[in-house]
């Protein structure tokens, strides 16, 4: 080690005062563990019993060592704890006799006899603690005179004594050496004495979506994620008690598990006890509750559960969080009947909020009893007007169990509404359990065939895009409905939906809806009414017909009923689509941001998840690439959770990450969106995940795919009766794929036909992209003139309308016109342009795309400032030709990369960019980076322009790396 590499660790290894990192992710939490290791600081990992500390603090040990590090490793247990120097023996094991041959004789002697090694003297004296503790900084000393050193100690607390002395001194007296620590400390253990300096992190729970990784997927994810509050530990200890199959009500807990959790409570005084039982037993359980409750000294009590892991720190007047929730659960069910009745009891007579009190007079009342029925009935009342239908619906089937069987009407009027209430929350298997209770009861009283009805449709609402699954109901719906004019508006309002798809046809749809807004105005019926009016306007402006704006402006006139206005397939939603009709991008997020808003706090899961959905797709629109990542992703989420139809969902994410995110991901998300609605035989959204999947396959420049996927949306959408093309935008990409596989003549065949269809409508925005394919076409035709007079006009069009991505598109489109017409100059100005759009608007495979597309302009310029001929084919790889007679200055070939940096570099000369690298390899974007640079070192090369020619020079390295 050199003098200047000594310094440098003399000054990254300066003391500093120990600082606490708040990170939200684990991700970020190694990112800040890495810098601070790099820095010359320790990490003191922290977090309560199976967060992953252990698992965190191995990743960055495995680091360190394939750096070249060296890694000393300890991870002593409960059993060890006194036994002395138990922990250096484990730290040490693997540093062999060697090291220890420079070591003064006493030194060693005495470190040799703490580790159980034969004395290098006979008849050695017993080691004093100060030599002792000089032999060990001086052996380490020696070692980081070879390679950086990092100690590993999983499990601090339970180092013997002996061994944290030993590392606290040795740590403290390192400041010179390049020696770093990582320490994982239970958050509930004592404190570490050698975390001076070092950086501490608390780990924090997993992410929904890193539980789903862990989980692989399974669609359980989403309950386990909630009961285990982030705790990998607990959500895979869940999942294995779960075994393979699912399950509809509360999650099995395995005996290892809940023995586990209840230590954890074992330790509290029998008052913190009571309290935590109380607070379990408690529907929203907070300190000010718990002391009207009788437990006054509530906030001691919750502090000592604090300090035991048992639940988060309780803020003023904030409600009391089991850590994790699925403790709660564990502490009730294990408690003694009698106190579990003592507890309820005296919640329900200090709650003041109609829902808690319900649900403790539930617990105390297990029998019959109208007065209960009564009050869990008003109380589910007050929780479906709070918007938590969830809570609604399960209060409602109680409300239904404690009905006396006397009074049947009122006891299937409460399970009927509570099965309306799962639907709302998305919790559609109780719903369908809950309908089908009610249809198989034997007949009754003269309303009978009300009741039966609405059952129908609730097995009908809880199918969500699978509607075919419940073709069967509608004979039975209709045959119960007879001519009763309320019932068959309300099933002729689902049978439209069905029409529309499971037969794929609007105009059928259109007919169902018309007929059945009539009904319902006959009836009286506004609710049902102002859902059939959206439906058959929506189905209107689908098929083209001038009186849809009519039919909009009927449904948002007059009184209006809150469950439809902001619903998904309400008239604030569809009038949102009329906006983007009209290229009124703002005023459609507007009207979509406030319908969000509303939905959150009082609509269904569906209808959130179809909102956040269509959010994100006017994002897109708006070049906001960044926020529409956000929002799919958050859509894709609740309709994990909920057990809703992922098509839609995944359809907005293909979309997103097609935009800003990555076209391995996009596709990948494609295909997720099309099998779910080919699994659901969902007609309405087939098509769309269809278009998804062709524009993700057209930007790759998957040519062939392209057109399959595109050209099987066109049927679908031909046979379904789309007559406003603006209302689903694929033709201007199916017209640029057939361009591009060479059938010229039907491309432009479809670009003249959706011309027609957008100029009587007055789609403006569609014209102007209709007009890039357009130049396509004339291009393939032989006039290139022509060609770029119409690229520039749509640009011109596209930069007065709200579509960045598009404007950038056809600037794309003309860079490359200009580069094929070899005018580098103006292919440079109208790429740079598109770069500059791209770039604002974040849509990194756009500008990926461009930016490669700009390389290759340079280099075919350069290449024939030097007299030669390059060409690039298009889209799908590197055509070189080279003029006879001619040699070339060779770089040294690819081989003499190593296979990783062979194929960052493959890569990066095809014009990927460092993520779209890094996404493809499954890498960090630092490591493309350092690929890179020692790619450029070694083939002498300064650029990618560079790495790209000698890409050329040796086509058949390339095509076997990529």
């Amino acid at each position: 080690m050199t003098e200047a590499t000594r310094s440098a660790g003399r000054t990254a290894a300066r003391p500093t005062p120990t600082r606490r990192a708040a990170v939200r992710s684990r991700a970020a939490l190694m990112t800040a563990a890495r810098a601070a290791l790099g820095g010359g600081a320790g990490v003191l990992l922290t977090g309560p019993a199976g967060i992953g500390r252990s698992t965190l603090l191995t990743a960055l040990a495995d680091e360190h060592a394939a750096a070249g590090h060296r890694v000393l490793r300890c991870a002593p247990s409960p059993a060890e704890r006194h036994l002395p120097y138990v922990g250096l023996i484990d730290l040490l094991s693997d540093v062999g006799d060697s090291a220890f041959a420079d070591l003064p004789p006493p030194e060693r002697d005495a470190l040799r006899a703490a580790l159980r090694r034969p004395p290098a003297a006979a008849g050695a004296a017993p080691p004093d603690p100060l030599t002792l503790h000089l032999a060990l900084l001086r052996l380490l000393t020696a070692l980081c005179a070879r390679s950086p050193v990092l100690l590993a100690v999983d499990d601090v607390q339970w180092l013997d004594a002996p061994t944290a002395a030993l590392l606290a001194f040795a740590t403290r007296r390192a400041a010179r050496l390049p020696l770093t620590t990582a320490v994982a400390l239970r958050a509930d253990g004592a404190a570490w004495t050698g975390a001076e300096g070092a950086a501490v992190l608390d780990v924090p729970p997993m992410t929904e979506r890193e539980v789903a990784e862990l989980l692989g997927g399974r669609a359980v994810a989403a309950r386990v994620h909630a009961e285990s509050g982030g705790n990998p530990y607990v959500a895979l200890e869940l999942t294995r008690a779960l075994g393979e199959g699912e399950t509809a009500g509360p999650l099995p807990v395995p005996r290892s598990l809940r023995e586990s959790l209840l230590g954890r409570v074992s330790g509290l005084t029998a008052g913190a006890r009571t309290t935590v039982l109380a607070a379990s037993a408690a529907e929203r359980p907070t300190v000010r509750l718990l002391r009207r409750a009788g437990r006054e000294n509530a906030v001691a009590e919750l502090a000592e559960a604090v300090r035991q892991g048992v639940v988060e720190p309780v803020p003023d007047g904030g409600a009391v969080r089991f850590v994790p929730p699925l403790l709660a659960r564990v502490v009730y069910e294990d408690a003694e009947p009698d106190e579990r009745r003592r507890v309820h009891t005296a919640l329900a007579a200090a709650a003041g909020d109609p829902v808690e009190r319900a649900h403790h007079l539930a617990s105390l009342t297990p029998g019959w009893d109208a007065e209960v029925a009564a009050a869990l009935s008003a109380a589910a009342t007050a929780a479906r007007r709070r918007g938590s239908p969830a809570t609604a619906a399960r209060l409602g089937r109680l409300a239904a169990d404690r009905t006396p069987p006397g009074d049947a009407a009122a006891e299937t009027d409460r399970l009927l509404t509570a099965a309306e209430d799962a639907v709302a929350a998305g919790d559609y298997p109780l719903a369908r359990r809950i309908a089908h209770e009610v249809l198989h009861e034997p007949p009754a009283e003269p309303g009978r065939p009300a009741d039966r009805v609405r059952a129908w449709m609730v097995i009908v609402d809880s199918c969500g895009q699978a509607m075919a699954e419940v073709a069967d109901v509608f004979p039975q719906a209709l045959e119960d409905a007879r001519d009763d004019p309320r019932l068959l508006a309300q099933l002729h309002h689902r049978m439209s939906w069905r029409a529309w798809m499971v037969e794929g046809t609007a105009v059928k749809a259109h007919t169902h809806a018309a007929r059945s807004a009539v009904l319902a105005r006959s009836a009286g019926d506004r609710r049902t009414e102002l859902s059939a009016l959206s439906q058959q306007a929506a189905v209107e402006f689908y098929l083209g017909r001038p009186e849809a704006e009519d039919t909009l402006a009927a449904a948002l006139a007059g009184p209006q009923d809150p469950r439809v206005l902001f619903d998904h397939n309400g008239p604030v939603f569809l009038k949102h689509r009329r906006h983007l009709l009209h290229d009124r991008l703002d005023d459609a997020r507007t009207e979509l941001r406030a319908l969000v808003y509303t939905v959150r706090r009082r609509g269904s899961a569906e209808s959130l998840c179809q909102c956040l959905s269509g959010l994100a797709q006017v994002e897109i629109l708006r070049g906001r690439c960044e926020r529409a990542l956000d929002l799919a992703h958050q859509s894709l989420r609740i309709a994990e959770q909920g057990g809703l139809s992922q098509g839609p969902a995944w359809y907005a994410v293909a979309l997103a990450e097609a935009a800003g995110g990555g076209t391995e991901r996009a596709l990948a998300a494609a295909d997720r969106a099309r099998r779910h609605s080919e699994d659901d035989d969902d007609q309405l959204f087939l098509p769309r995940a269809l278009h998804a999947e062709g524009h993700v396959r057209l930007l790759r420049g998957e040519t062939a795919a392209a057109v399959h996927a595109l050209q099987r949306a066109r049927l679908l959408e031909t046979g379904q009766g789309q007559g406003d093309p603006a209302m689903r935008r694929w033709q201007a990409d199916l017209a640029e794929a057939l361009v591009r596989s060479g059938a010229t003549d039907e491309a432009a065949d479809l670009v003249a036909a959706t011309r027609a269809q957008a100029a009587r409508l007055g789609r403006r925005g569609l014209l102007a992209v209709l007009d890039r394919a357009a130049a396509l076409v004339t291009e393939a035709r032989g006039d290139s003139d022509a060609a770029v007079a119409q690229l520039g006009a749509a640009v011109t069009t596209l930069t007065a309308l709200p579509y960045p991505l598009e404007e950038g598109r056809a600037r794309l489109a003309l860079g490359r016109l200009h580069a094929r017409r070899g005018d580098p100059r103006a292919a440079r100005a109208a790429l740079d342009a598109a770069a500059r759009v791209f770039r604002a608007a974040r849509a990194h495979p756009w500008l990926a795309l461009t930016d490669a597309e700009a390389d290759r302009v340079d280099r075919d310029d350069r290449l024939d400032r030097l007299g030669g001929y390059d060409r690039f084919g298009g889209y799908d790889g590197f055509d070189r030709v080279d003029p006879p007679g001619r040699a070339h200055d060779r770089a040294a070939p690819l081989t003499a990369l190593s296979d990783a940096e062979r194929r960052v570099a493959a890569l990066a000369a095809r014009g990927a960019s460092n993520r779209e690298i890094a996404a493809t390899l499954v890498i960090s974007v630092k490591t493309v980076e350092a690929a890179l640079t020692r790619a450029y070192r070694k083939l002498s090369v300064r650029s990618r322009v560079d790495l790209a020619r000698v890409a050329l020079d040796h086509p058949a390295a390339d095509r076997h790396e990529v």
